[in-house]
């Protein structure tokens, strides 16, 4: 069952790190490794740009903004509570917020595939705003295109 949906205490911000790198892992699998480092929800340090379902959270939505929209910029379960609709209830609640774009693995079952089914589609590059173009040029920059990625957007009025 799916709980309340909120934003993080900032002492539970540094935990989520480990939801972020078991959530990442699953990839391995598939011959997508991220680049060592650190994590993207270390690099947060507002709470007002996560959401996460639990207590403690078991799962966390990172949002931003790019061109104008709500982007998000990772959205992860811990694999041991997948399959309960938290990933969909975080997702949910950042596209209350407004039209949603992200960049995900286009082959990846539980990235863009999962995405179609709940609204979102793929933009052609043609639609990107200079923000986005930055976002996808600098994400190849860092090696996270290491298999085929698209950007996708949902508008505010599509629901699920």
């Amino acid at each position: 069952m799916v709980g309340v949906i909120r934003h993080p205490a900032p002492a539970e911000l540094p935990g989520l790190a480990a939801i972020e790198l078991a959530a990442d892992a699953r990839f391995a699998p598939l011959g997508i490794v991220f680049p060592p480092g650190t994590t993207m929800i270390e690099e947060v340090s507002d709470p007002g740009r996560v959401y996460v379902t639990g207590r403690p959270p078991v799962g966390f939505a990172l949002v931003g903004e790019v061109d104008g929209n709500v982007h998000l910029d990772q959205l992860a379960v811990h694999p041991v509570h997948e399959g309960k609709g938290l990933g969909t209830a975080l997702l949910e609640a950042v596209c209350a917020l407004g039209d949603v774009t992200l960049t995900t693995f286009r082959d990846v079952p539980w990235n863009a595939p999962w995405y179609a089914r709940r609204g979102f589609h793929v933009l052609d590059s043609a639609e990107w705003g200079p923000e986005l173009e930055a976002l996808v040029a600098h994400e190849r920059e860092l090696g996270i295109e290491v298999a085929p990625r698209v950007v996708m957007r949902r508008l505010r009025s599509v629901g699920t």
